[in-house]
């Protein structure tokens, strides 16, 4: 919540700035920076404590995905990075398959729904179905104008989180457009 932590931020500092949201667990993040589940619950509660709204990040990397471990990563992602108190107001949950960011490759429609269903499942077994229900499960890794209404219309994608894209105004915008 608080103290010296150089080239880190506080949730504090984040709402003395007028944020409201804070993306945590990133790959980049458990992978550059070994945040591990406990670190980003940590943080995912400090947020929450400050009004923030913890939009908690989870996917498997391509030996994972490749082992068919995938579902098993993501749900123990999600069991330790999750803090007990989560509500449609306090969190949002992306799914990030690893080795889809910034590569230019994305899972099948079918992967990605598959993770989405569990996630939604997951979510309803520990928080209750009203939660599971409400809180937006987001799609990340390799958004682009090309695959964006494909992957927005799947079921239980409420939204994208865009990496790259977002740097280009053209592209960025032709993904906000193709939204259902």
């Amino acid at each position: 919540e608080k103290g010296a932590h150089t080239g880190e931020i506080s949730a504090q500092m984040l709402t003395d700035l007028e944020c409201d949201y804070v993306i945590l667990g990133h790959s980049e993040r458990r992978a550059d920076n070994g945040e591990d589940d406990a670190s980003i619950k940590a943080k995912a509660t400090a947020a929450q404590g400050a009004g923030l709204v913890a939009i908690v990040c989870v996917g498997e990397t391509e030996a994972q995905r490749d082992s068919g471990e995938a579902l098993a990563v993501v749900s123990g992602q999600l069991a330790g990075s999750l803090p007990e108190n989560v509500t449609v107001a306090n969190t949002v949950v992306a799914y990030e398959p690893v080795w889809a960011i910034g590569t230019g490759r994305t899972p099948t429609l079918e992967d990605i729904e598959e993770v989405h269903v569990k996630i939604r499942s997951e979510l309803a077994s520990r928080f209750g179905a009203e939660t599971a229900n409400g809180v937006r499960l987001l799609y990340g890794g390799s958004v682009k104008p090309e695959n964006a209404a494909e992957i927005l219309a799947i079921e239980d994608v409420d939204g994208a989180l865009v990496g790259g894209a977002s740097l280009d105004a053209e592209q960025f915008w032709a993904i906000g457009e193709s939204c259902p």
